[in-house]
């Protein structure tokens, strides 16, 4: 816990809790050592793209609500100040669901009955306007209030119908006949004492049971729309994408306010290196230490610390972790290559393969094409 001082009876402090517990599987390999929210996002933890657009909009104080590799959250973070805010961890012992875990963050909080209290997921990259949120759910003294975006497939998400006056009428976590595009962003405002009324200690679900009750007995659960950029980053495809998006600035994140080359076709990290006659382009993250090697192709794809990409290799939408070696003329085509392995040349990787961590693929093992 942070030995910064926090002042939340100052009118304009307001707390935040960060749902940061889950194990991220959708993107192994990537998350065996390291947790999803940790994982280099345009250079930086992608946390940090929150906890800097939680402190813009006023947010003094963060409660983290951890589990998977907890220990990790304040050794790369911190106490927050880096980010403008006080971060204090709290830690889930077993999984409570979403219910249950903002309910066991809450001990950590400090404001009164009355005071909201921000609720954001650790997945999500999202543009929209959180102070315009927190006006509306104060201004219509609501229990809870959806960021609600507009989505073409909305029975992938919870599905949230309103009212002319902005009022959740229903909450229908992924239904096949969904009755609206509008679905659930995961970005909650709570007034605190609704929190307080989660059973403690129970797996309870926001989703399944919060906000379904909460309508059922008539509180006001109002729906804030917002069609800003948003994107849930839990498949390695969504993660590349989000990268590129913060680096060729299709969203503007403030935790790269100080960053030199953003935005733009690629961001070079401390000691990269490519060589002239490399091409490398579509938001790419080249990371510390690592070097892209003559004639070598690096499209919209995130270069962990240390990478060598060897001469006339192609890497496009792919991930590849640390200390990963790709040998000259490989290609990689939405490809995610665990930390410290090794793909040597004449490989072809495609369409989704992963590479766990420390794997050696030997030259010509493993080929897509269907030439010879």
């Amino acid at each position: 816990m942070s030995s910064r001082p926090a002042s939340p009876d100052r009118p304009e402090s307001l707390e935040a809790i960060l749902l940061v517990g889950g194990q991220g599987t959708r993107l192994r390999p990537l998350t065996i050592s390291t947790p999803k929210p940790l994982l280099p996002t345009a250079g930086v933890p992608f946390l940090a793209h929150q906890l800097a657009k939680a402190s813009a909009a006023g947010v003094t104080r963060v409660v983290l609500a951890t589990s998977y590799r907890a220990e990790m959250f304040a050794d790369r973070l911190g106490d927050g100040s880096a980010f403008g805010v006080e971060i204090v961890y709290v830690q889930e012992d077993t999984p409570l669901g979403t219910g249950g875990a903002i309910r066991n963050a809450a001990r950590a909080l400090r404001g009164d009955a009355g005071r909201p209290v921000l609720v954001l997921n650790g997945d999500i990259l999202s543009g929209h306007d959180l102070a315009a949120q927190l006006d509306l759910h104060n201004k219509a003294e609501a229990a809870v209030t959806l960021h609600l975006v507009e989505v073409p497939d909305p029975a992938r998400f919870g599905c949230v119908p309103t009212d002319t006056d902005g009022r959740v009428t229903a909450f229908l976590e992924k239904t096949p006949d969904p009755v609206t595009n509008r679905v659930n962003a995961g970005c909650y405002v709570f007034r605190r004492e609704v929190i307080e009324q989660i059973p403690p200690g129970a797996v309870t679900s926001v989703e399944r049971e919060t906000f379904p009750a909460l309508i059922g007995a008539g509180a006001v659960v109002m729906g804030y729309p917002d069609n800003a950029y948003w994107l849930d980053v839990g498949t390695p495809e969504a993660f590349v994408q989000g990268s590129c998006d913060l680096v060729l600035g299709r969203l503007r994140s403030p935790a790269l306010a100080l960053t030199r080359g953003v935005p733009g076709e690629v961001l070079l990290l401390g000691g990269a290196q490519v060589d002239p006659g490399a091409r490398v382009g579509g938001g790419t993250v080249v990371g510390a230490g690592s070097v892209v090697g003559a004639g070598a192709q690096v499209e919209g794809s995130v270069l962990f610390d240390g990478v060598r990409v060897g001469a006339g290799a192609r890497v496009s939408s792919s991930v590849l972790g640390r200390r990963v070696r790709i040998g000259g003329s490989a290609v990689l085509d939405g490809a995610v290559i665990g930390d410290g392995a090794r793909v040597a040349s004449g490989n072809e990787l495609r369409a989704g393969m992963r590479v766990w961590p420390g794997v050696d693929l030997g030259p010509t093992s493993v080929r897509f094409s269907t030439d010879v």
